[in-house]
């Protein structure tokens, strides 16, 4: 008994220490991602000289709101989230209406090359933007297609969608087979049976698909510098770029603009991060 009590304690005692180290490497990645934003906010609202001193104090010492108000007095800040929200809902929409029939014609349907197909689509993602952005912007003069949101939206939807299709096949391969074969039998053909019983049981993974696209084409820098040229159609994200110039670099209202920037899809994130966790994770485990 006493050889038993003491094999049982010492697993205790590794299950704890396990867990405690588990929880402090949580707490360490933790650290070293939320960082930068502290640092970013903390900049951003104490006096300048505190953030120029070394060290640099790690807690705010008084607060000063100079940069914000300067950013919005001297800059288009407003008008730039504003563009960049309208680009984000049409790659959103756009990439919706091409996702759905891509995932489930990769998770429903059973046709040959169906494998191959699925894995040149991800293929894609695994070449750099960098590589496409000359003949891009040649395809796009010759169409007459720079300086146009809309546009651009849709090259942000060409690059997003193969992910997307992804990530929603994995929330398609997680509805039921016999909840397909029901509706089947009760009179459904195979693309009444998409959303009638997909979608609505789909639904977190259309969340997370929705979100992937709407960060995708809210951070999008590239192509947005080379096919817009206009002032008056700049992104946020190009818009906060051309704050930083060849005489002067305002790093107090960067940092301020940088905070601007990131509300919007924290706010948003928060919101629905319910879903996303749930549609990032369908089909991982079934029943």
């Amino acid at each position: 008994m006493r050889v038993a009590d003491s094999s049982a304690s010492q697993s205790a005692g590794g299950v704890h220490w396990a867990r405690l180290l588990r929880v402090c490497a949580i707490i360490v990645v933790c650290l070293v991602v939320f960082f930068p934003v502290y640092w970013m906010l903390l900049s951003s609202i104490q006096p300048t000289q505190y953030s120029l001193s070394f060290p640099p104090p790690l807690y705010p010492k008084g607060l000063n709101l100079a940069a914000y108000a300067q950013l919005f007095r001297e800059k288009p800040i407003g008008h730039w989230l504003a563009v960049s929200t309208f680009v984000a809902a049409i790659t959103v929409i756009a990439t919706l209406i091409f996702v759905i029939p891509a995932a489930y014609a990769l998770s429903g349907l059973h046709w040959h090359g169906r494998s191959a197909f699925g894995l040149l689509l991800l293929f894609t993602q695994i070449m750099p933007a960098a590589i496409v952005v000359a003949p891009v912007l040649a395809l796009y003069r010759s169409f007459g297609w720079t300086n146009n949101l809309t546009a651009l939206a849709v090259l942000h939807t060409a690059f997003v969608v193969p992910l997307c299709a992804w990530v929603l096949k994995s929330a398609f391969d997680a509805v039921p087979k016999e909840v397909v074969e029901a509706a089947l039998i009760d009179g459904c053909n195979r693309l009444s049976v998409l959303p009638r019983v997909y979608l609505p049981l789909a639904k977190p993974g259309l969340v997370a698909v929705s979100v992937i696209a709407f960060f995708a084409s809210w951070n999008e820098f590239l192509f947005a510098s080379t096919l817009i040229i206009d002032s008056d159609l700049y992104t946020a994200s190009l818009g906060i770029a051309t704050l930083m110039t060849q005489l002067d670099t305002p790093l107090f209202q960067l940092m301020a603009a940088g905070v601007v920037f990131s509300v919007l899809p924290v706010l948003f994130y928060m919101a629905i991060q319910r879903h996303v966790l749930r549609g990032l994770t369908a089909g991982s485990v079934k029943g």
